[in-house]
């Protein structure tokens, strides 16, 4: 069954962030994620994964800062190569201290006015050169698709467009972080995706359209999501990214539900 790991952004906002480790240790799970670990030192971040027997599975690249034409990452801007080796060298650091396999490199919000093709090339030498600047280091890049609704102008649009990416940089360190949620409001036909895509899906997030709760909230059948995921083979993290309905610890039932509880996929 899928292995589940928590999204520390999304879930456990009741308490801070830094007691959202132990919270999660609670609740079963073995593994977390989150998008933005630089607020913090690494060594306090390592030492709250340690103490509550947590493994770091994924965390982004920074995300920049909006009033400077970033917010959303620096990949595929023209002009700021020297802000994405800056910030991509930081989430090596950060990775490295952590021990986490998986780096997001955030595509960015394509600049109004710029064409497609530019903005692609840029791209695609920054990803070229992030993948060098990896060398040996036991990590993986992963690229994401968000869907317009959320992050009108996003780079990255389609699960294909990623993965067109992937395969002509080269699918040895780089791989699909594939978004279910942003993946269903995008374009639906969800499990046809994961089938075609599998071979360079490196990690999954799940949420359930529309309000993006947890699953069994929304519109997706994930009994039968669930059981593609499991059929297929797939051996990754499936990262619980999503906004509870009410409090995390009521809304993890789901796990129950679908099969998944802790001890086997849920944590």
């Amino acid at each position: 069954m899928p292995r589940l790991c928590a999204n520390l952004k999304w879930l456990f906002t009741e308490v801070p962030f830094l007691d959202r480790f132990a919270a999660a240790a609670e609740a079963g799970f073995v593994a977390v994620e989150f998008a933005s670990p630089y607020e913090f030192r690494a060594e306090e971040l390592r030492a709250r994964l340690h103490d509550n027997g947590l493994r770091q599975v994924l965390i982004n690249t920074p995300a920049g800062d909006p009033k400077q034409g970033a917010g959303s990452g620096f990949a595929c801007l023209p002009g700021q190569q020297p802000a994405f080796r800056d910030s991509f060298s930081r989430a090596l650091d950060y990775a490295a201290a952590l021990d986490c396999g998986l780096v997001h490199v955030m595509a960015g919000i394509a600049p109004a006015g710029v064409a497609h093709d530019t903005l692609a090339s840029v791209y695609a030498a920054n990803l070229a050169w992030a993948v060098e600047r990896v060398g040996s280091a036991p990590i993986r890049l992963v690229l994401e698709s968000i869907n317009q609704r959320d992050q009108p102008g996003f780079f990255l649009r389609t699960q294909e467009q990623g993965a067109a990416v992937i395969e002509a940089i080269g699918r040895d360190r780089l791989g699909l972080q594939f978004d279910i949620y942003h993946c269903q409001v995008a374009q639906g036909d969800v499990t046809k995706r994961l089938e075609a895509l599998l071979p360079l899906i490196a990690h999954i997030q799940i949420a359930d359209p529309p309000g993006r709760n947890e699953p069994g909230s929304g519109e997706i059948a994930w009994e039968y999501v669930f059981g593609r995921i499991d059929a297929l083979g797939y051996t990754g993290w499936v990262g619980c990214e999503y906004k509870p309905a009410t409090t995390t610890t009521a809304g993890l039932a789901w796990r129950n539900r679908y099969g998944l509880e802790v001890g086997r996929g849920g944590g």
